[in-house]
């Protein structure tokens, strides 16, 4: 299983009236802890693309807990617990500064090439990466 956590601290701008995360930036969040997650291991989204393949997402459930606040320094624990094949699936956890989780979900996405937008297997690289975690 790869792991993989990100910080984020949460800006003003990102909040509701209460100073409390909107509820549409988790899906930002997972974004930035899965792009990060994978240039921790020496994959880029941005060569992926370059070389022809992109991952929309198929999928995206969150939960909520409690919310994340103004100015909070948010711990975003990615979780890949299957190889990819021509989906993956990430689990997200999130959790406060005092450590409290404040928030789980997922994303399911798929490889597909670029130029056709049909779906296909990952990317060699990113296989030969993800493959010692499992």
């Amino acid at each position: 299983m790869f792991t993989a956590n990100t910080q984020v601290r949460v800006r003003y701008a990102e909040t509701d009236q209460m100073g409390y995360v909107y509820y549409g930036n988790y899906a930002m969040y997972f974004e930035v802890a899965r792009v990060e997650a994978l240039r921790q291991i020496g994959y880029s989204y941005r060569n992926m693309e370059e070389n022809g393949v992109m991952m929309p997402v198929l999928e995206h459930y969150s939960r909520y807990f409690k919310p994340g606040k103004y100015d909070e320094l948010l711990t975003i624990k990615v979780e890949i617990q299957k190889m990819p094949s021509v989906k993956v699936r990430f689990d997200y956890s999130i959790y406060n500064e005092a450590e409290e989780l404040i928030h789980q979900g997922h994303t399911i996405l798929t490889f597909i090439k670029k130029e056709s937008h049909r779906p296909c297997r990952p990317p060699q690289d990113l296989v030969d990466l993800l493959e010692a975690y499992f």
